[in-house]
């Protein structure tokens, strides 16, 4: 019997181009990141991205004065450390006034989740966590959005069940998203809860794919 722990995932082959890509949702994604990280340290502080992707939130972040480091298993993002959110033992207990991860765990077995979250609590002040939501997403819009009008309807697959050891293929590979089994969002706060106190959440109406949290390390 194999018993031997499944990797965490890196990008599809063809993560390259998908490097080189410019979409609509690294915009909205890096915007959403600095304000977030602006209303928890203000004007300044030293930032750590786990999973830098194309880079554009990096040079924005560095753009508005924040001292920014980067990490990933994979060179082809060029990171400033090459590690997995699971073993961050480089980084010395709150060495970071704030960690970013933006679509980042779901690319991680189950079996090393709680152990990023703790590594990440163990290390920030605060976390600055985005998930996918699964499922098929429609926005209606009753006023004008400028008025803050609208709600999202989400077809979730509760039967979906997260794996341990087979990667889910929606937008790159992942191993589990909100809307799975197990993964209400009720499920996730709660395994927040276990390392975090949850300062806010909300669904990002511009991406309606993303779940956004701002969470703040119980480890301080």
């Amino acid at each position: 019997m194999n018993t031997k722990k499944p990797l965490p995932s890196v990008m599809p082959l063809d993560r390259v181009k998908w490097r080189d890509e410019v979409n609509i949702s690294q915009f909205i994604n890096t915007y959403y990141q600095y304000k977030d990280v602006n209303n928890c340290l203000g004007a300044s502080g030293n930032v750590l991205i786990i999973g830098p992707g194309a880079g554009l939130d990096a040079v924005v972040l560095r753009w508005k004065g924040y001292t920014i480091k980067t990490l990933d298993i994979d060179e082809t993002f060029s990171p400033d450390v090459i590690g997995s959110c699971h073993d961050m033992s480089m980084f010395n207990t709150h060495q970071f006034d704030a960690v970013i991860a933006s679509h980042v765990l779901e690319h991680l077995p189950l079996c090393y989740l709680d152990q990023a979250l703790k590594e990440i609590s163990r290390i920030s002040k605060y976390a600055i966590i985005y998930l996918p939501v699964a499922g098929r997403h429609a926005q209606v819009s009753l006023v004008p959005k400028m008025f803050g009008g609208g709600f999202v309807l989400d077809f979730f697959k509760f039967w979906e069940e997260p794996s341990g050891t087979e990667l889910k293929y929606r937008y790159g590979q992942h191993y589990w998203e909100i809307g799975y089994r197990g993964f209400r969002l009720k499920d996730v706060m709660n395994r927040f809860g276990k390392y975090f106190d949850i300062i806010s959440h909300y669904r990002n109406k511009d991406w309606i794919p993303s779940y956004n949290f701002v969470l703040k390390s119980t480890n301080n």
